[in-house]
């Protein structure tokens, strides 16, 4: 049996327990080592480590579907004005109010009126507010609410006794000796018999000097309207009433243009005779068909000039009022034709006739 020194066999057995424990180590480190490369630090968090590989970081994240790319804001200096037409502009933006024109208009016409019931009420200032209006782009029925108001107007300023301060359509006048009331008609050229009507003279021989009378400074002036079958009445320019007329029929169609009231050329209840059949009319005729009266005209411009024969006249049948049914004059009612007649004066007042 041998027998060993006890020194050596304990630094052999020492020396066997370093190796083992190396090789524990060894093992320990790369073990740490796998780890590490397989969870890198910070993947638990969401972030990708800086030294993993491509390949490994998309497998790590979410595939992402691909877009237009966002735009980059534009800081505020950077960006540029946009400018828009103004229509554009306004229909952008809901709370801009954008003026109506037919509002407008219904303003200015309500604002007209309402000097009619101030206290005292401005007359003369609400009718040239209303005429003012006519000319502008009115609709239908705010051009017949505008003619109504100024037809109604007119009973006071002009067919009236009553003369308002600052007319300057009507005034007063100082007979003198020697005046009669168709100089005077003559002077303001208007015919007389509006004079006598106005100032509530039954008879023209009744005039005295000293006595203070209405006058109108006229001429009066007519506007026809075929296609409406209307002819508008007015005072120098200013819009006095409308009355609805009879035309002539196919074939015979009222010439249009510029007319003149004849001299001598007014007449009451006229033998008359038919240039179609030559049929003479006497005005106790039961047939009679020129009414209460007649004004003649004369053509001065467009399809009417050189034109004769042709008159605004009275008529023996209503139903020819607003139809055409005339040779070429222009039919009234016969009381209509009487203020005419009272109006429209011989060498000084013009009737437009137009489409």
């Amino acid at each position: 049996m041998a027998i060993y020194p006890s020194s050596s066999y304990g630094r052999g057995k020492s020396r066997n327990l370093m190796w083992v424990y190396i090789v524990l180590s060894l093992l320990i480190i790369g073990l740490v080592i796998i780890f590490l490369y397989s969870y890198p630090l910070g993947a638990g968090r969401g972030k990708p480590a800086q030294d993993v590989p491509t390949d490994l970081r998309k497998t790590a994240e979410p595939e992402r579907k691909v877009g237009k790319p966002r735009q980059q804001p534009v800081a505020p200096s950077a960006a540029k004005p946009v400018t828009r037409p103004p229509v554009e502009a306004a229909a952008n933006e809901p709370n801009k109010v954008v003026p109506d024109p037919d509002a407008k208009l219904a303003e200015l016409i309500a604002q007209a009126v309402a000097c009619v019931n101030d206290k005292p009420p401005r007359i003369i200032e609400a009718r040239d507010r209303l005429n003012e209006l006519l000319p502008m782009p009115l609709s239908a029925q705010q051009r017949a609410t505008v003619k109504r108001q100024l037809s109604e107007l007119s009973d006071k300023w002009l067919f009236s006794r009553t003369i308002f301060p600052q007319d300057k359509l009507c005034g007063s006048y100082e007979v003198k000796p020697g005046d009669l009331f168709t100089t005077i008609g003559r002077q303001f050229k208007v015919p007389y018999e509006i004079l006598m009507q106005i100032n509530n003279f039954s008879r023209p021989e009744a005039l005295q000097a000293g006595q203070t009378i209405k006058v109108i400074n006229g001429p009066f002036h007519a506007r026809v309207s075929c296609s409406a079958f209307t002819l508008d009445l007015y005072l120098q320019n200013t819009f006095v009433r409308s009355f609805t007329v009879g035309l002539g029929k196919p074939g015979m169609e009222t010439p249009t243009g510029l007319w003149l009231v004849k001299e001598d050329g007014k007449l009451i209840r006229p033998i008359w005779t038919d240039p179609v059949t030559g049929k003479t009319y006497k005005p106790e005729s039961p047939d009679y068909p020129l009414g209460s009266r007649w004004i003649g005209l004369e053509g001065l411009e467009g399809s009417a000039k050189g034109r004769t024969g042709f008159a605004i006249h009275g008529t023996n049948d209503p139903n020819q009022i607003g139809a055409a049914g005339s040779q070429g004059c222009i039919r009234l009612h016969n009381g209509d034709a009487v203020l005419m007649y009272n109006l429209l004066t011989p060498g000084n007042s013009r009737v437009e006739v137009v489409e």
